[in-house]
């Protein structure tokens, strides 16, 4: 996939891609501007890993904005990211896990979320 300029046109809606887990991995990879769901902490240049049946989704501050800010039509331009979704767990080389430059906060993005879900069964 190709996440290039575009309108974000949806009202009363959640924008950014919603926390989940997938049966497939995602490689995603920023190549140059600011990435909706991580403005603050996807570089360009920068990639991430989730492999299959790994929770991700947008950072706080996107959770927050798209949670809480005014939902009126805007283009998101000057930005261009990729998404590769194969079906098997990448691996990483020896060299990426151990000598290419890491963002070792990587999932702090995450630690201020507010747990709002409980489970509880309500058959009402």
């Amino acid at each position: 996939m190709l996440f290039r300029e575009r309108w974000l046109v949806a009202e009363h809606s959640f924008r950014p891609p919603w926390y989940h887990k997938n049966v497939m991995s995602e490689l995603m990879g920023n190549i140059y501007g600011e990435y909706d769901a991580k403005p603050d902490g996807f570089a360009p240049g920068a990639m991430s890993l989730h492999n299959c049946m790994l929770p991700h989704g947008p950072d706080q501050g996107a959770f927050e904005e798209a949670s809480k800010g005014e939902h009126k039509p805007h283009k998101l331009d000057q930005t261009m990211s990729f998404m590769f979704e194969p079906r098997f767990p990448q691996h990483l080389t020896q060299w990426a896990a151990s000598e290419a430059p890491m963002q070792e906060e990587y999932a702090d993005c995450w630690n201020g979320l507010e747990k709002m879900f409980d489970g509880t069964f309500d058959p009402a």
